[in-house]
């Protein structure tokens, strides 16, 4: 098994098919599009593929020691840069084509209209330390 983290981007680019911001949306639509990610990581729960979720708010800061004191804050990021990070899902799966296979159904999520955004997700595997042989 490896883990993949699948990040969700918020207008980012490219940009999905079905572009219109969210803010746009309908309730229903919103609600829909929740719905459709809810059910996925719920069978995913079921497979034992699923491992976490957390969906992200748009406040936020850059922190970074300075080797001084108190690190230094900078606002960020900020919603309407071009992209920023919405959320993410971490799973479990046999292989990286099913890491492929399950971001691409969740980029099918519903959007303005009902219609499958088509949003890229960002696939990343875990990283960890390469199996050595002993003989």
């Amino acid at each position: 098994m490896a883990k993949y983290l699948l990040l969700k981007h918020y207008r980012g680019a490219p940009a999905p098919v079905n572009d219109a911001p969210m803010e746009q949306w309908t309730p229903e639509e919103i609600s829909a599009h929740v719905q459709y990610m809810r059910d996925f990581a719920a069978r995913l729960k079921e497979t034992g593929e699923y491992i976490d979720e957390q969906a992200i708010a748009p406040e936020g800061a850059f922190v970074r020691y300075d080797g001084e004191g108190r690190p230094p804050v900078t606002d960020g990021p900020f919603a309407e840069t071009k992209d920023l990070i919405a959320g993410w899902m971490v799973i479990d799966v046999d292989s990286y084509e099913r890491a492929v296979e399950l971001a691409g159904e969740l980029s099918a999520a519903p959007g303005a209209g009902g219609k499958p955004i088509h949003e890229w997700l960002e696939l990343r595997p875990f990283y960890s330390e390469q199996s050595c042989v002993t003989e």
